[in-house]
């Protein structure tokens, strides 16, 4: 009987134990030497396929400077695994322990934080329209009887239909997969505008075979907080991405990786998305902070 429970505790403390190291990112990384990035295949220049299991991207090259930080505080070399998600999977596999870090393009939100942590927000973005350029549609108006595609998992159709120029406005909705998938929607004539972040709509743009075919139209529908991703109650871990990245606000870093992916000619066509950082973005590097994107709609 002694021999029964003892062997019961030892098996209750290891499942503990597990239990622990899986909300304790460090600890994780001391034992196994690894770090699993949930990235993305399309969203623009924050997180995007190169192709081979290789990512790259604004995102991308932030979290692994912060992994970079946190292989140096517990001096050992980290292996950086990429597990690809999509809007629908990256909050259950950031809160399951799959993923570590979420390095993508997540709005930072009051109902997401009751299930996550956000970093301080690395980029602002805009909820724009993406039409091809013949199209003859250059504002919400325009959409009525059209058939409008988004990703499955985003916010971004919600967006349009409580804009206060969406009244009265009557469209189809068509779901993609991920954004090269709603991208697709649209190049293929199924979708005659694609409502997303104006980084991702530029990305996949500059990615098509004929660019100019599509053009970026219409009311901003929103302006909201982008931030990387990462496992709530984690006091460890969240010490360290914030002092990484408020290190590399101070000094200037951020800016410079920002201008690296968005003013420079980028793979896999070597050419610039083109988006100058916008004052609300200034203002977050200028004043570190993890304000959801309801305060941002106070203003």
């Amino acid at each position: 009987m002694k021999k029964k429970l003892l062997a019961l505790a030892v098996g209750v403390l290891a499942v503990g134990g597990a239990f622990a190291q899986a909300n304790d990112t460090v600890a994780k990384a001391k034992s196994t030497g690894q770090i699993t990035m949930g990235v993305r295949d399309s969203s623009g220049a924050l997180s995007f396929t190169l192709g081979d299991g290789k990512y790259a991207g604004y995102h991308v090259e932030i979290c692994q400077r912060i992994i970079t930080a946190l292989s140096k505080q517990i001096n050992k070399p980290i292996e950086i695994k990429y597990q690809p998600v999509t809007s629908q999977n990256r909050i259950p596999l950031v809160q399951n322990g799959t993923v570590d870090i979420e390095c993508g393009s997540t709005t930072n939100n009051l109902a997401r934080q009751k299930d996550v942590d956000f970093l301080h927000t690395t980029y602002v973005e805009e909820v724009r329209i993406a039409t091809k350029a013949n199209s003859g549609i250059n504002s919400i108006k325009d959409l009525t009887g059209k058939t409008v595609a988004t990703t499955t998992g985003t916010t971004s159709v919600q967006l349009l239909r409580k804009h206060e120029r969406a009244n009265g406005v009557d469209f189809k909705e068509i779901f993609g997969k991920d954004h090269a998938d709603s991208f697709l929607l649209l190049d293929s004539g199924r979708a005659d505008a694609f409502v997303m972040d104006d980084n991702i709509l530029a990305g996949n743009i500059i990615n098509a075979k004929n660019p100019a075919e599509f053009k970026i139209v219409g009311e901003t529908l929103s302006e909201e907080p982008i931030a990387v991703m990462y496992r709530k109650d984690d006091p460890g871990f969240k010490k360290v991405v914030d002092n990484a990245v408020i290190a590399m606000m101070k000094s200037g870093e951020v800016e410079k990786i920002y201008d690296k992916w968005f003013l420079k000619p980028i793979p896999p066509r070597n050419v610039s998305v083109n988006m100058a950082m916008t004052p609300s973005l200034k203002n977050a590097i200028a004043n570190p902070n993890d304000k959801p994107a309801e305060d941002y709609a106070k203003k």
